[in-house]
């Protein structure tokens, strides 16, 4: 088996599978490619798998001799990515001895029999839909960073993608801070599964550099697959009860402040240069008669900091804390010009949210201050 093929499509393709490719493979052979080559299509397909999260891609190449096998990924990676940009040439021998020849740099290192790879699950087209790649990913950038990082929360750290009638609603939370974000977009068939955070951060990457405008999904109970024109990504889903987010979330408030995004993010971003010295808690003064919001921070030993934010805001005064770097995430994943600081208390949690648009909600716990 020969493979012909630019060295750039092959360097960009290995890295794509490599993600999925374990860093403590529990197999040894988990810690390999899978590369299958179509001398009839004039395709090379590669694929990563952990048994949690596959990814396979696929590219055009010129092939002589079918056949399969797996490569070492680290290794075959490492050299592929430091090759020149030229023409490239593999030769995979019978013992699965692969070579490689690129300009004057000549490489051979071994593989392995591909029987022993685990195939990727397969599940029927009858359960696919066919969903708006744009509606997908603006789902998974507003809600993706909420999500926890602590393995022990278990189904916490995950993102929730619910069916709804007529949209979808994609849900993340750690527990301090929640974010809700419902798209128009829907299939046919309802759909309820918490997927993996590292998954989806796979499926974000793959979304974004998409040039066709739909995926197909398919999933059961275990598995959520993806597929795209050369591409698929399969994922396991989160076992478990997610939190039930519609009660979660306000439904009414006494007070609230609308105010210019930017004008915010820049505030708290200077803020938070003090903030991060105490443990990133900024404090937040409303007040109705100066028509403002008062960021301050005081940082023992270091310094403190205070700013004015205009704002328009009907109610009485008071105080209440946040975790400033909570503050500027969900800020900062909302696209909107103004935005309203929505809030019941200086101890009940706290919404932010587009002026005028409720389909994304942030929720924030605030902390406790003295003084």
């Amino acid at each position: 088996m020969q493979i012909f093929c630019p060295q750039p499509i092959l360097n960009q393709n290995l890295n794509l599978v490599s993600r999925a490719v374990p860093s403590r493979p529990t197999h040894p052979i988990l810690a390999n490619i899978l590369l299958e080559a179509d001398s009839e299509a004039g395709t090379v397909t590669l694929t990563g798998f952990d048994l949690d999260l596959g990814i396979e891609t696929r590219f055009e190449a010129s092939v002589e001799g079918s056949g399969r096998t797996t490569l070492p990924a680290r290794v075959l990676t490492d050299i592929v990515s430091r090759l020149p940009n030229e023409d490239l040439a593999i030769a995979v021998s019978d013992d699965n001895a692969i070579s490689l020849e690129c300009g004057s740099s000549q490489y051979q290192v071994q593989g392995a029999a591909a029987e022993e790879f685990p195939k990727l699950p397969q599940l029927a087209a009858t359960s696919a839909h066919t969903l708006p790649v744009s509606a997908f990913l603006a789902g998974i950038q507003r809600s993706l960073f909420a999500a926890s990082t602590d393995e022990t929360k278990q189904i916490l750290n995950g993102v929730s993608i619910k069916a709804v009638q007529d949209g979808m609603e994609f849900v993340a939370t750690d527990a301090h801070r929640l974010s809700f974000f419902r798209t128009d977009a829907t299939g046919k068939q309802a759909i309820a599964a918490v997927l993996p955070v590292r998954s989806v951060r796979e499926l974000e990457k793959l979304l974004a550099n998409q040039t066709s405008e739909a995926v197909e999904v398919r999933f059961d109970e275990k598995q959520m697959i993806f597929q795209f024109p050369n591409q698929t990504l399969t994922t396991r889903l989160l076992s478990g009860r997610y939190p039930d987010y519609q009660q979660l979330l306000p439904k009414q408030f006494k007070y609230t402040a609308d105010m210019e995004r930017k004008r915010l993010i820049g505030c708290l971003e200077r803020i938070a240069v003090l903030a991060d010295q105490k443990n990133h808690i900024v404090k937040l003064d409303f007040s109705a008669q100066q028509g403002s919001l008062t960021v301050s921070v005081e940082a023992p030993d270091v310094g403190r900091g205070r700013e004015n934010v205009a704002v328009q805001y009907v109610g009485q005064d008071f105080s209440v804390a946040f975790n400033v770097r909570y503050l500027l995430e969900g800020l900062k994943a909302m696209d909107a010009t103004d935005v309203s600081f929505c809030l019941n208390g200086p101890s009940d949690p706290a919404v932010l949210k587009p002026v005028g648009d409720a389909d994304y909600q942030y929720l924030i716990m605030p902390v406790s201050i003295r003084g």
